[in-house]
């Protein structure tokens, strides 16, 4: 099971690739789309365009995170538990971040990748799947 699991973590970063795209607005994920304009915890604070920047940078890393994590599994490395894990936390708590506030379009606002988030922390954390042989 590590070689799917691990190819899902590697293509979970690359989803990320693609927001960090949308944030410095090289393309546009849907037309239409303005995320991560309005962030409720951030935008006020910063102005969008730091927002952009700073969603950049953040989830450059997260992609690149995941994309190791998913790695280091097919490789059969132990670390890749705690690295994905602690990467779907951090993605998740930015996320929080980012959302506009309202309840519609949660799922262009990262609320599908909260889930996946989620789901990685309880196998790899909680229920140590799917294990690499020692």
């Amino acid at each position: 099971m590590g070689i799917p699991v691990g190819l899902f973590l590697v293509a979970h970063g690359i989803v990320y690739g693609l927001y960090v795209g949308q944030a410095v607005r090289v393309f546009e994920l849907k037309p239409g789309f303005t995320w991560p304009d309005g962030s409720w915890a951030l935008a006020g604070l910063i102005g969008n365009p730091a927002v952009h920047s700073l969603v950049a940078v953040v989830f450059s890393a997260v992609a690149a995170a995941f994309a190791v994590s998913g790695v280091a599994l097919i490789a059969r490395q132990s670390w890749w538990a705690p690295l994905a894990s602690t990467t779907a936390i951090a993605a998740t708590v930015v996320l929080v971040l980012l959302w506009n506030g309202r309840l519609q379009g949660l799922d262009t606002q990262g609320a599908y990748a909260i889930l996946i988030n989620a789901g990685i922390v309880v196998s790899a954390l909680l229920l140590h799947w799917p294990r690499v042989a020692a």
